[in-house]
């Protein structure tokens, strides 16, 4: 959310600077995540002078460019700029870009006007049109500034460019009523009342509303007052749609919203001011004179503001007239009943919506607006008819107009405030420091929290139905604590602990040490969302729709469903990174896959990793060399091995529709990891144009096969090993797994170690035919071995592997 500071001192008048204020918002909990700088013309006009031309005659060398001599008013001689407008001429004030300084296109690239040559005569900056210093459109020739402007004053002063500051509240869900100025302006001033100074709240009068004539009446009817508790409308005719002023215009802009027409902007000015949504409708299109707020029939066609034809559903909340729909509630408006250029009478409307009914409208259509937004929220439903008041008086201010009809307000059951008994003793058994009454009731005013009784037990409060999020006493307590200030908390000089007993196994300690030895690899740990899209369920054939845990309500569309697979959330990750030039990826992550069963609901424990790109940054000292499957290999090999439980694993190849290529080990019957390439068909949805290799170990079975691992030791051996090598001349067909099953089957005692150093395949190798150059590491633990235990060792494998492989030696 971002709030204007320029906007926010309109309530609370404060030389405070931005980063002071900010600061304070913080320890408030309204987090400030940055500060902007704003300026309704980018770079200030800095640079840009008001000069006088003296002279303009015509260029020697060019038909459509004029010679001037310019005054600048900075004490020297005036300078000589080229300038190619055709309605520059001499005696007249002119904006100049003098030399250095920067001037910004549309799109806000910058540009520095620097001392040249054009068509051999010099030039000593430029006279500029309007587009060219961002002051408007028009490029038919320079601005003719006011004869009597002095020589050399700021065109910043010229034409009163507004500098702000603009803060990024990272707003979280509960707050609100904190979503607009004036509520962080509350927020604000609770906190400086607080830190000792005597702040004032201003709120924008609305006194002078009146009824110029009754000439234009609206009838309303609210067919079910429980989702819409509260309805209110003027109407407001004679008024000209058309660009807004100049302040209206920066105070959107600032916090990133577009102007679009007075009338628009001005209800976007009070949703942002206030945090009341309004709409306005052309009344001349609201047949019969007739607002009806109802449901429609299942089905419905309507067209949103967006140009989207969208199906309604009974359950969505319409605003209509006698022939049909024209806006969905607290949603959106239509497209055929909108403001427009040629509107001149229009129906404003005020109301206060059912948050669920907003918020599964909202949701069911996938719309996120702005209105929605806080309206599934919750907005105050006391501030309806002032808001109206407020956003008429602003459209007849900009607009024109009269307003031609009394309010109507349709509130036949008031929402009341909230009533909480506090508990002084509690406030301070929970805070863990003694607060003085009297500041706690200084702090309660501050928040408009009024103090309603006093006991000997407590306050009896009555809190405003705005603050939707303090319902109970601990919200109570818990307002105190935040304005009072979570620094001022004491920090006690002792500290308690206990400590518990916990097995070697412990599920916590056995992720550090994988994740440590990732880390020691290169490895970045990575944290996706649970939640996911449905629509991942048609690039797998393991995962079924019927096996989907959705979300009862839904944030979106994309997080609609608890994941069945942690690779899509892993390739949204690489997706994301190699879309900002970071391509050399190597990702773990520790998390859950949930499913839908007929025997009920299921959480799996998941330890995945992700490599793609090169294996090493780019240096003079190394080559770049691009990860493959067999460095893939080596680190899921080095996990089991760390785990303890490489030895006895069971090999098989594995092609699944994810994976191009693979390999999946299992001990006994379990699997405990899948890993490989995978297919270029998956990597495209993701649009991935890299080679990307996944692994997905079955933590809960490796945990599993861990309690029951003893470790086990040996003392180094006395005794040297021996090396041996063979270079097998194989079929094409054959592994490297075949061999070193083989090879541990024919010898257990003395083979220790079995390694593939070489492959050859090419020339001078028979068709069908590939060359492994493998060695064998021999050793005895109680003696030295002798040539003839080894040749007897070495001639049996050989023999072995001619036998079983059809292999020879090389």
């Amino acid at each position: 959310m971002k709030i204007s500071y320029n906007w926010l001192k309109q309530f609370i008048k404060t030389d405070w600077d931005s980063e002071k204020t900010g600061a304070m918002l913080t320890d408030l909990g309204l987090e400030v995540e940055g500060i902007e700088k704003y300026q309704s013309v980018k770079g200030g006009l800095e640079g840009i002078v008001v000069g006088h031309v003296l002279t303009c005659v015509q260029h020697p060398n060019a038909d459509k460019l004029k010679l001037t001599t310019v005054d600048l008013g900075d004490g020297n001689p005036p300078v000589q700029i080229v300038c190619g407008a055709s309605n520059v001429a001499a005696g007249q004030k002119v904006p100049v870009a003098t030399i250095g300084t920067k001037l910004y296109d549309k799109e806000g690239a910058s540009f520095e006007i620097k001392k040249g040559k054009i068509r051999g005569e010099e030039s000593h900056g430029m006279i500029c049109a309007e587009d060219e210093i961002g002051l408007g459109d028009s490029h038919a020739g320079i601005m003719i500034l006011d004869a009597d402007l002095k020589p050399g004053t700021p065109a910043s002063e010229v034409f009163n460019i507004e500098n702000d500051e603009v803060f990024e509240i990272g707003l979280t869900p509960n707050r609100a009523d904190a979503m607009s100025h004036w509520g962080v302006a509350r927020d604000l001033r609770a906190g400086m009342m607080q830190s000792g100074a005597h702040i004032e709240l201003i709120t924008p009068s609305v006194s002078n509303f009146k009824v110029e004539k009754r000439t234009l009446k609206i009838d309303v009817k609210v067919d079910d007052n429980k989702v819409v508790p509260r309805y209110c409308g003027v109407t407001i005719s004679d008024l000209k749609v058309g660009p807004s002023p100049a302040w209206l215009q920066n105070r959107l802009k600032a916090i990133g919203l577009t102007p679009k027409n007075n009338v628009v902007d001005v209800t976007n000015y009070v949703l942002h001011e206030l945090g009341q949504p309004l709409h306005a409708f052309d009344a001349s299109k609201i047949h019969g004179n007739k607002i009806i707020v109802q449901s429609v029939e299942e089905g419905t066609k309507f067209t949103t503001l967006d140009d989207v034809e969208r199906t309604l559903s009974k359950e969505d909340i319409m605003i209509c007239d006698e022939k049909g729909p024209l806006c969905i509630a607290g949603v959106m408006g239509g497209k055929n009943s909108g403001v427009t250029e040629s509107t001149t009478t229009i129906f404003l409307e005020s109301a206060y919506f059912n948050p669920v009914s907003v918020r599964k409208t909202a949701k069911r259509h996938g719309i996120n607006s702005d209105a929605s937004f806080r309206f599934e929220r919750g907005i105050d439903p006391n501030i309806t008819e002032y808001a109206l008041k407020r956003a008429a008086i602003l459209i007849k201010e900009v607009a024109g107009g009269e307003m031609t009809s009394d309010i109507i307000d349709i509130y036949p059951k008031k929402i009341e405030d909230h009533q909480v008994l506090l508990n002084l003793e509690k406030v301070n058994k929970l805070i863990g420091q003694d607060i003085p009454d009297d500041v706690i009731k200084k702090i309660l005013v501050s928040l408009d929290i009024k103090v309603n009784s006093i006991s000997k037990v407590g306050l009896g409060l009555i809190v405003p139905a705005y603050r939707v999020d303090v319902t109970r006493e601990i919200d109570v307590i818990e307002e105190i604590l935040r304005v009072y200030g979570y620094n001022n908390i004491q920090f006690t000089q002792k500290l308690n602990a206990t400590t518990a007993h916990s097995s070697r196994a412990e599920d916590y300690k056995v992720q550090n040490i994988v994740a440590n030895l990732l880390v020691a690899n290169g490895f970045n740990e990575m944290m996706a969302n649970s939640l996911t899209t449905s629509a991942y369920t048609a690039l797998s054939e393991n995962i079924n729709d019927n096996n989907n845990v959705t979300m009862l309500n839904p944030l979106s569309n994309d997080l609609a469903v608890m994941r069945q697979s942690l690779l899509f959330s892993a390739l949204e990750a690489v997706s994301f990174n190699i879309n900002r030039r970071n391509s050399d990826l190597k990702l773990f992550e520790f998390g859950k896959s949930y499913h839908k069963l007929l025997s009920g609901y299921q959480e799996n424990m998941h330890l995945t990793l992700t490599v793609t790109g090169n294996r090493n940054a780019e240096s003079w000292t190394n080559s770049q060399k691009p990860s493959d499957f067999f460095l893939f290999k080596g680190y899921v090999l080095g996990i089991l091995e760390r785990l303890g439980l490489k030895k006895s694993l069971i090999s098989n190849p594995l092609k699944t529709d994810v994976f191009a290529e693979g390999m999946v080990y299992l001990l006994g019957t379990s699997t405990l990891v899948e890993f490989g390439t995978i297919k270029k068909s998956v990597l495209k949805q993701f649009d991935i144009k890299q080679e990307v290799f996944f692994a997905d170990f079955n933590w809960n079975a490796i945990m599993k096969h861990i309690s029951a691992n003893n470790i086990k030791y040996t003392e180094i051996a006395k005794y040297p090993e021996v090396r041996r090598d063979l270079a097998l001349l194989l079929d094409n067909s054959v592994e490297f797994a075949q061999i070193y099953d083989l090879a541990v089957k024919a010898e257990k005692n003395l083979l220790k170690e079995i390694s593939l150093f070489d492959v050859y395949q090419g020339s001078n190798l028979p068709e069908g035919k590939k060359s492994y150059a493998v060695s064998f590491i021999l050793q005895d633990t109680t003696k030295t071995l002798t040539d003839s235990q080894i040749d007897k060792v070495m001639s049996k494998l050989t023999q072995t592997f001619e036998t079983e492989l059809g292999a020879s030696l090389r």
